[in-house]
């Protein structure tokens, strides 16, 4: 079972992009479940939302406390937040900024883990090229699908225009790509190294 926790905050799509996950997962075949928990439900508020997806049926409704993947969608949470509690050693990491770990302060993160699973990707900046507005949600899961592999783009391109039909789809499916083909470079990039 892969298990991902979706850190953002409200107005950010953190829930959305969960659910689109798992959307994207059901369509190709395998079993998945989406849910957030949050306090304050405000616009700016820190959010978190959970996807599990397996071969099997998922049995298990309780917030991930262990996950196998994070996806931050926003840097400021960093230094707020322990958005990096329970992450496996050979978990992964996609983090919304176009700046690299150390310059965020979170360097140590890598320790002990494998650097082509800790990448970031301008995934805001993506969002404001097509859509004019700053919701990472897409783009992130484009670069997650080129990052694990857990969904391929396709069907993450799927749900995204299914959710958001007609030219806010589109924008976001541009997005997801360019995010998509950022992380698959770096990832080739650490793999020559």
């Amino acid at each position: 079972m892969l298990k991902v926790r979706v850190h953002g905050r409200g107005g950010q799509g953190a829930v959305t992009a969960a659910a689109l996950l798992s959307h994207a997962a059901f369509a190709e075949g395998r079993h998945a479940q989406a849910f957030p928990t949050f306090g304050s439900e405000r616009t700016g508020a820190p959010v978190v939302a959970f996807c599990r997806i397996d071969d099997e049926p998922i049995r298990i409704h309780e917030p991930i406390s262990e996950p196998d993947a994070l996806i931050v969608q926003d840097a400021t949470l960093l230094h707020q937040v322990n958005v990096f509690d329970g992450l496996r050693p050979e978990g992964y990491v996609l983090l919304n900024s176009s700046r690299t770990l150390d310059e965020l302060g979170v360097a140590e993160v890598r320790t002990g883990r494998r650097p082509d699973r800790l990448l970031t990707v301008p995934a805001t900046a993506y969002a404001r090229r097509y859509l004019g507005q700053p919701r990472p949600n897409a783009a992130l899961l484009g670069g997650f699908a080129a990052l694990t592999g857990a969904v391929s783009l396709g069907s993450v391109l799927d749900a995204i225009r299914e959710r958001f039909p007609g030219p806010v789809g589109e924008a976001n499916a541009k997005a997801a790509r360019d995010a998509f083909d950022d992380v698959a470079q770096h990832r080739r990039q650490l793999a020559d190294a």
